[in-house]
């Protein structure tokens, strides 16, 4: 029987996976699972073996008497899962059959996760397998209340929101992906500097031209990868893309060159390797502002794709030309 209290265990292993570790091996066996005391009539639930995903869905349902059916979805969530065809009508059917599910229950009736649609053809599965599916609430705080209603779900029930607590929470599943390529690249640039600055020796480049880049790098993440997703709904453009470039442009630029006023750069050529730096981080905020829309709820597939197919070059182009502004800028002293 399955408990639908955390422990410290499942508290520990959430928070382990929001920062992606070991984010695919967090999974649950594939079958049929009881939640209470459930008898022949109880409803049926389906969900992901992603164990986050099970673990949220236990967690709503103290008190009732349940089966909770689980696909073998290679331990992706439901949504993603039905757009990669693993939590689908193949393998849905598949795993009736495989837990003798209609000697389990005296009834043919299925609850589906909402957001698992796109991977379920209703129809066939009731072809298939003689089970009829009915659509969940988009939030598993919301069964108890459709099963009190006798499996009827409110419009409110059947939307989707994207708050700024759903959206922190997946913050650090875009800081560390980020980060995995923004430190070497922190790196690389300060190196870079170190050996082509201006100042007299390398340590003193490090110092200065060095420290600079590595601000510009690191503010262009915190742009991209945190402030993006927290300020979403707030940005005033459509394009995700648009709305990291946009962060970096009002809050990254200003810090970058605003220190390298700090550090001495005057009017004039002097200005060229931080505004360099602005631009290029300017690029790597919009890459990782858009890089969210795998996340959010605000995109579809055509929209992304449209939308890359204009933003890459334009950002691979911006960043390429900002940092060769920055080391001929470096190389020749300005």
């Amino acid at each position: 029987m399955v408990q639908t209290t955390w422990t410290a265990a499942d508290r520990l292993g959430a928070a382990r996976v929001r920062w992606g570790i070991g984010r695919y091996d967090y999974l649950v066996e594939p079958g049929l699972y009881a939640v209470g005391a459930p008898k022949s009539s109880a409803p049926v639930l389906v969900t992901a073996n992603y164990k986050l995903s099970f673990d949220r869905l236990r967690r709503e349902l103290a008190g009732q008497d349940v089966f909770v059916l689980v696909l073998q979805t290679l331990g992706i969530n439901v949504w993603c899962a039905a757009g990669k065809g693993t939590f689908g009508t193949d393998e849905l059917c598949r795993r009736i059959e495989a837990v003798k599910l209609g000697e389990v229950v005296a009834h043919h009736r299925l609850i589906l996760p909402q957001l698992g649609a796109p991977g379920v053809a209703a129809h066939e599965v009731r072809r298939r397998s003689g089970f009829r599916v009915t659509y969940g609430p988009v939030e598993a705080a919301d069964l108890p209340a459709f099963l009190a209603r006798g499996r009827k779900a409110t419009p409110a029930m059947r939307r989707k929101r994207f708050p700024l607590r759903d959206r922190a929470a997946l913050v650090p599943m875009e800081l560390v992906p980020a980060l995995k390529y923004g430190l070497p690249g922190m790196a690389v640039l300060a190196l870079v500097a170190g050996f082509i600055g201006p100042a007299d020796g390398f340590w003193a480049n490090l110092g200065h031209a060095g420290a600079l880049a590595v601000l510009a790098t690191g503010l262009a993440v915190v742009c991209g990868a945190v402030l993006t997703p927290l300020l979403l709904p707030w940005i005033p453009v459509r394009a995700f893309a648009a709305k990291g470039a946009l962060i970096a442009l009002v809050l990254g630029s200003p810090a970058i060159l605003g220190s390298a006023s700090l550090r001495g750069a005057s009017p004039g050529p002097g200005w060229i390797a931080p505004s360099g730096l602005a631009l290029f981080a300017v690029a790597l905020a919009s890459f990782l502002g858009m890089t969210f829309t795998g996340s959010s709820t605000y995109t579809g597939l055509s929209g992304v794709e449209r939308e890359m197919r204009v933003a890459v070059p334009a950002q691979i182009g911006a960043g390429v030309v900002g940092i060769a502004a920055w080391v001929i800028a470096l190389t020749l002293g300005l």
